[in-house]
């Protein structure tokens, strides 16, 4: 009896720093849809925050997940490709965790209204990774019921999952933690490696660092099996995979390389072309 009791104020305790106790989703209001568009699951925006309306236009074409870079200056963190780019106006918190917030909370509990599936926030960390992670997480405790939570040793999904992806260093405070809001975006030299899909949930790399196809003509028979190898080793260990520096310029052969993708089962297209990878898994109904 003991025992019992003991599971479950552990499964209260992980659900509470998930935020599910402490804001349940309430019931659809009479009239109100159940369910909004299908979501894409697959689809991952890159250099998200450099469309005209960050976040936003990517949930409009029903975006899977979305990529920010930040850089931290002071106590901000701030959204830009390129240093000189930098606007203060411009945070992680009113380009992204405010917004998601809000629809979050519209949604009932849900970015996407009756698909309780995260969506993925991949956050590039382009400053120095120790420092510039402890800062992001800051910043993510105050938005304790939107994120997936690592809680020893255990994981309480939530409506956003945050990926840190970037310079290397964010990864020793990150292993250290017993209670974290994000997860660690591996390498292909971490496929297979000790650390569990608890801590490295994504496996990310550069498409032509692996590959010589880009599209034209046939693709090697050789690398088809690489890639094929690539995503049942990690699927096998419950990682998704990912890659960037894939072809993005409309036309037969972007088309032909995102279809190997799709046939191998890759978990995340990479593009700045939301409209185009939106037609294109509709007219191959993948994700």
């Amino acid at each position: 009896m003991a025992l019992t009791t003991r599971r479950r104020a552990l499964t209260t305790l992980g659900a509470a720093l998930a935020g599910t106790v402490a804001l349940p989703a309430p019931r659809a209001l009479a009239g109100e849809p159940k369910h909004g568009p299908r979501p894409l699951w697959r689809a991952h925006a890159h250099n998200d925050y450099e469309h005209p309306r960050p976040l936003l236009d990517a949930l409009d074409h029903r975006f899977g997940s979305v990529e920010a870079d930040i850089y931290l200056v002071g106590d901000q963190l701030l959204v830009a490709h390129d240093p000189e780019d930098l606007d203060p106006s411009r945070t992680l918190e009113s380009l992204y965790l405010d917004p998601l917030a809000a629809r979050v909370r519209a949604n009932h509990g849900s970015v996407y209204r009756g698909y309780r599936r995260p969506i993925q926030l991949l956050i590039d960390i382009k400053t120095e990774g120790s420092s510039t992670y402890l800062e992001l997480d800051k910043h993510l405790k105050r938005y304790r019921h939107l994120f997936t939570t690592y809680a020893h040793g255990r994981v309480f999904p939530g409506p956003v999952t945050a990926v840190v992806s970037g310079d290397r260093a964010a990864r020793v405070p990150m292993e250290a933690q017993t209670v974290r809001r994000a997860f660690y975006d591996g390498r292909l030299a971490d496929l297979g490696s000790s650390a569990p899909a608890s801590f490295i949930p994504l496996i990310s790399d550069n498409w032509t660092l692996n590959f010589t196809w880009l599209g034209v003509g046939a693709f090697p028979e050789a690398e088809r099996q690489k890639l094929r190898g690539i995503v049942r080793a990690a699927h096998s260990r419950g990682q998704k995979v990912r890659f960037w520096a894939t072809p993005d310029v409309a036309g037969p052969a972007r088309d032909a390389l995102w279809s190997e993708l799709v046939a191998a089962d890759v978990d995340f297209l990479n593009t700045d072309d939301l409209a185009g990878l939106e037609a294109f898994l509709d007219a191959h109904r993948t994700a």
